[in-house]
């Protein structure tokens, strides 16, 4: 057994390379409008900066999930390390939004190649009931705490350094995390039985990049509807080849019986749902405040900070509360208080205080849900399905990043589109109904006056389509604090997380 000492070692090794891979999801949010400006990015290449990275992790995780129960949890986590810091350097000296959408790409390889594993290695090394519960805990507080974090990390260089710094960042600590976790991150042996499954890697992969090309192409204010009929079959075809093979696997990369467990399933759901809501309103937020308010990215990235406060105080409280109130109790909790912070950012005024308190209630909620979310889906499945339920909770992630930035963005850019009007006597470029970003590019470019009154009308288009996505957030938030409660309370007969 690894010693105590060295079992939380461990822990912040894992934490720190989790930490980096959901902190590339978000880090972007505050560097956005400058690095549209200095690419010269178009709102469909700033869309893909965006979700390039989340969206093929998510579709390369189930295989990822499959080779770490196959090859062992260390050695994958370990062989995604150089080229996560390799990839970094190609990100940060992109010369063009095409070449940092690749980059994006070739990110998430190394991501996805790490990202269950850590999770996984957090369960067998803690095999303690509590110590294993307060570990998820923490580890959920990295995963939620590094999503929110983002942002404030993005401010803080770029009010130093260029955009291209928040992926250089990343090389330093790979290389310090790398050398140690060889030396102390424990061997589990696999599953080297399982074979694996090439066909049904691109399967899943070629599947879930399709889905999400059509929300995305479905939310822009101008759908090419011919597209979005291409996608949607091409994902339909593709995911259900995939769920039969694997129906037909006797190791299957997705074991879709997981599913009937209520417990999994649920945690499932709210790790989703969780990230459409922290990441909808972060890249909104942190929009209006640079863009409307007039902010710099670090004091944007500022106000924003009592979200990863709340959550990383909550996730370890949530998993030691969990065996004494229990998973329900703990889903309407966490809930009802990002509803209320939810409702709270809604009603107030630009109050920088009020802001920021109605922000800490929507971290500290959800930090409470990420915990209660792994826990329910680590303890639902044996040890050698671990890999594998890791493996589903961090697609629930990416595709909950993507959701949210597809969702809540381009119901923002519809939104905005329809809401502004221009006066016939201002002839400027149709990019201005695009999005507020490219509307202030054109501005600068135009006589006073006119500028003027285009980002007069902007902003107040952007004010508008922001306040009508608050309340979609809250919408989302109130099915979910209904329905998922519901759903376990009338569960079958099962094993319940009880730690």
């Amino acid at each position: 057994m690894i010693k105590d000492y060295k079992r939380w070692i461990v822990l912040l090794l894992v934490s720190s390379m989790l930490f980096l891979i959901v902190v590339d999801v978000t880090v972007l949010y505050t560097a956005l409008p400058r690095l549209t400006h200095d690419l010269n990015a178009s709102a469909s290449e700033k869309l893909w900066i965006m979700n390039a990275y989340p969206l093929i992790v998510a579709g390369l995780l189930p295989a990822a999930g499959m080779l770490t129960d196959r090859i062992g949890h260390k050695t994958l986590f370990i062989s995604g390390l150089p080229l996560f810091a390799i990839a970094s350097l190609c990100a940060a000296y992109s010369p063009s939004a095409t070449s940092l959408i690749i980059s994006r790409g070739f990110l998430a390889v190394g991501a996805a190649m790490s990202m269950p594993a850590t999770l996984s290695i957090v369960r067998q090394v803690f095999t303690h009931p509590q110590e294993r519960a307060v570990a998820i805990g923490i580890w959920s507080a990295v995963a939620s705490g590094g999503a929110a974090l983002g942002p404030l990390i993005g401010g803080l260089l770029l009010n130093h350094f260029w955009w291209g710094s928040v992926f250089l960042i990343n090389v330093p600590i790979v290389l310090l995390v790398l050398p140690f976790s060889i030396w102390l991150i424990p061997h589990f042996s696999g599953q080297r039985q399982h074979k694996i499954d090439y066909l049904s890697s691109i399967l899943i992969l070629i599947g879930l990049v399709s889905a999400i090309y059509t929300l995305k192409e479905i939310g822009k204010a101008y759908t090419q509807w011919n597209e979005v009929i291409i996608a949607t079959l091409i994902a339909i075809i593709f995911l259900t080849l995939f769920a039969r093979r694997q129906r037909r696997q006797t190791h299957p990369m997705i074991d879709f019986s997981l599913f009937k467990k209520r417990y999994f399933s649920v945690g499932v759901a709210m790790s989703t749902l969780s990230m459409v809501i922290i990441v909808g309103i972060e890249f909104l937020l942190s929009q209006r405040l640079q863009l409307v308010a007039g902010f710099t990215p670090l004091n944007a990235a500022l106000v924003i900070l009592p979200i990863p406060i709340g959550s990383v105080l909550a996730s370890p409280l949530a998993g030691f509360w969990l065996a004494r109130l229990g998973a329900v109790r703990l889903i309407i909790i966490g809930f009802a208080l990002t509803l209320m912070g939810n409702l709270w950012l809604i009603a107030i005024s630009n109050s920088p205080i009020m802001l920021m308190g109605s922000l800490f209630l929507i971290g500290f909620g959800l930090g409470i849900i990420f915990t209660t979310a792994s826990t329910s889906i680590m303890l639902s499945v044996d040890d050698k399905q671990a890999g594998m339920a890791a493996s589903i909770e961090d697609i629930a992630y990416e595709l909950g990043s993507v959701i949210g930035v597809t969702f809540m963005g381009s119901l923002m850019s519809t939104l905005y589109t329809l809401k502004l009007t221009l006066p016939d006597t201002l002839n400027v470029n149709s990019v201005v109904y695009d999005s507020l970003d490219e509307a202030l590019i054109v501005a600068e470019k135009l006589p006073e006056a006119a500028a003027t009154l285009l980002i007069s009308q902007a902003n107040s288009a952007f004010e508008y389509a922001f306040s009508i996505v608050l309340i979609a957030t809250a919408i989302v938030t109130t099915i979910s604090l209904i329905a998922l409660p519901y759903c376990l309370r009338n569960a079958v007969r099962e094993n319940k997380p009880s730690h």
